[in-house]
Formats: C-alpha cells, structure tokens, sequence
C-alpha cells in the first residue's frame, strides 16, 4: 500500500474490493491472541487470533469498523470475546483519518485497506467463504452497510449496529443483514435504523431488525445475537 490517496481513489472508485478467497501461502506468525499491529504506511489494525487454528478447519472471519474517532460502542470487546469462544478470526482496522473514506466524499485508502488486510488475513489462514462478515457500530455501520451491499458475493453477513445510511457505489449479491438500533438514541436517531431496515425489506433482502431500548452503543445480547446469527451458515 505505497500509493497515494489520489491513486485509491481511482483504484477503488467505484466500491469494489479486489479480494477473493484463497489458499493461505504464507505460515501464520501469530499465536493465538489480540495484537495491534502496525504496518509500513502508518495504518494500524487489530487481529484476533483464535486458539486452536488447524488450517484443515476454515475460520469465518469478521472485520469490524468504528464509528467517528475510534469509538465503537463495546463493540470489538465483545465481537473478540465471542471469536475467542468460538473460534473466528477478527479484523478491526482504524480509519485513515476521524472517520471513513466514504463519509469523507469518496472510497480510498480505507477500502484500500480494507482490501490489503482481507488479502493479508488469507494468505495466512484458511478462511471459510460461506462465513465472511462485515460489521460496524455508528459511521462504521454505515460503511459496512456500503461495503457490503456493494460486495455481497464476499460478503455472507452485514452486521450494522445503530448505522446513520447506506450508500453502495453498486448492490452485487444478495448477503444477508442485521440491523440494531436504540430507540433513544440521540446521535443517530432510530428512526435511521428503521428507514434502512425497511428498504432493505422492500428489496427483498434476508434482514432482521432488532430495535433495543437504550442509546447509542452496542448492548451485549444484540452483539450475542448478531454474531450468532452470524456464525449459522446462510
């Protein structure tokens, strides 16, 4: 990733990741665990490494986006715990700049990174296809959300807890959804997560819709049960 912001946005102008699954080549150098990691051009991610990786058993694989300046609700906490019990590899990388490229004016070097840490993650373990997930809490749910519905023949899961929009350079595929949103929430108000809930609906998408009663946050049994919904093959 040595290209300029300018050249990712060209690259990436119209959505799509370039990332498909494929056989790991390199060994893993990580033992099981959370670490930061920090690379080359200065962007920085966390991976969870679950116990017991066996390249003989494909790990589903989740990235996680933040909402506006690194907050994500609880939401890495709790989507590390439930990797760690069952046995998920996480990907939660920071945004380039206070939020995402897209709510920034354009895709670029965050779905660029997006696309370099998916690569990265399966060049060294064996990922199961049939469970690659996306989520993100506040304006990284909206990114999710757009990511997502723009490469759901990646993607089997979005999980988008309390999201602001959504805003696909194109829809491909048909990858299934959850939606959480607070019904007091006073960042983004619920009425957000309905509008989107609803449409998705419309078009006929696989989508569940859990309204709670709380604010802007990511609640432990919405977290439980998205990810469990999550874990269930499509």
């Amino acid at each position: 990733m040595e290209k300029s912001q300018a050249d990712f946005t060209r690259r990436y102008a119209d959505g799509q990741l370039r990332t498909r699954p494929l056989a790991p080549t390199i060994a893993p150098d990580l033992d099981a665990g959370r670490y930061l990691l920090t690379f080359d051009n200065g962007l920085q991610a966390q991976i969870h490494v679950p116990p017991g990786y066996q390249r003989s058993r494909p790990l589903p694989l989740l990235a996680i986006f933040h909402g506006a300046h690194g907050l994500d609700g609880g939401a890495v906490d709790l989507a590390s715990a439930w990797a760690k019990r069952h046995g998920a590899l996480l990907i939660a990388q920071k945004s380039h700049a206070a939020s995402w490229d897209l709510l920034r004016g354009a895709w670029g070097v965050d779905l660029a990174f997006t696309d370099f840490l998916l690569a990265w993650s399966m060049q060294r373990y064996a990922i199961d296809a049939a469970r690659i997930g996306i989520s993100g809490f506040s304006d990284g749910a909206s990114y999710a959300l757009s990511v997502g519905l723009g490469n759901g023949d990646l993607f089997s899961d979005i999980l988008a807890f309390s999201p602001g929009f959504m805003r696909p350079a194109k829809r491909v595929g048909r990858t299934r959804i959850y939606v959480a949103h607070g019904s007091g929430d006073q960042v983004l108000p619920v009425d957000c997560g309905r509008r989107i809930a609803g449409q998705l609906a419309e078009e006929e998408y696989d989508v569940y819709y859990d309204e709670f009663d709380g604010g802007h946050t990511v609640p432990p049994p919405q977290a439980e049960a998205a990810l469990r919904r999550f874990a269930k093959r499509p």
